[in-house]
């Protein structure tokens, strides 16, 4: 595994030869889904993940859309770990990181190329536009880490169904309506969904940062993913 993951640094590190790159990863997706804890263990570490991988993200190197969503989809795949005993925390640090910046990944609607469920690329990463307004999701106190108490747990999943409703609801509005002929009734609401959503996904990004609980990172992650992709809906 050393060897391997040596090899492919080698052929990642500052390489602007698109071909080379498309085959690495591709060749990447296989040792990951063949291989074992041992190989996956090494490719999550951030000499890894984040000084090759993520690096390639530079405009410099001006990689095609396709192959930049099929690295964002390896760390947000990775990052949610892996079937035995890795650990993914480094990886997860970077998407964290990564998800701060404002960075769209893409959807989770196919299922290949990861431990657990991974994706096809369908939206284009690029810095999100949420604005400064602030509300919180869940009366909770700030710190480095924080640890949720059964009934904090409770209430910020009942917040999050109220997100997932306004996401359906935000969908729906913007397939029955067709540009140039919008029902105002449906456009107030509307914009009225999306400042409450706005404000929902900066809560989301700041829990995501400071929670220590497995299972309630997984399901911020959903839903922010969900808030990403009907924000960028509307504002297309």
């Amino acid at each position: 595994p050393k060897d391997a993951v040596k090899a492919l640094k080698k052929k990642l590190s500052k390489n602007c030869n698109h071909k080379e790159i498309r085959l690495t990863l591709s060749l990447l997706d296989m040792c990951i889904e063949n291989c074992g804890p041992r190989f996956q263990s090494l490719v999550v570490k951030k000499d890894f993940c984040k000084d090759k991988l993520v690096k390639l993200l530079n405009p410099r190197y001006n990689l095609p859309i396709d192959m930049q969503e099929k690295i964002l989809t390896f760390i947000m795949t990775w990052a949610r770990g892996f079937q035995g005993m890795v650990d993914v925390s480094e990886v997860k640090e970077v998407y964290l990181e990564l998800l701060k910046k404002g960075v769209e990944f893409p959807s989770p609607d196919t299922s290949r190329g990861g431990p657990k469920t991974s994706s096809q690329p369908s939206t284009k990463s690029s810095p999100s536009s949420a604005n400064s307004a602030k509300r919180s999701l869940l009366p909770l106190p700030t710190g480095p880490t924080l640890l949720l108490t059964p009934e904090q747990i409770g209430k910020l999943y009942s917040e999050l169904d109220m997100a997932k409703m306004n996401v359906r609801v935000m969908s729906s509005i913007l397939k029955e309506n067709v540009p140039g002929s919008e029902n105002p009734d449906d456009m107030n609401l509307l914009q009225k969904l999306y400042k409450t959503c706005r404000m929902m996904q900066e809560r989301i990004m700041e829990l995501l940062v400071t929670v220590e609980n497995e299972d309630v990172i997984v399901e911020l992650i959903q839903v922010n993913e969900d808030l990403n992709n009907v924000l960028l809906g509307h504002e297309r």
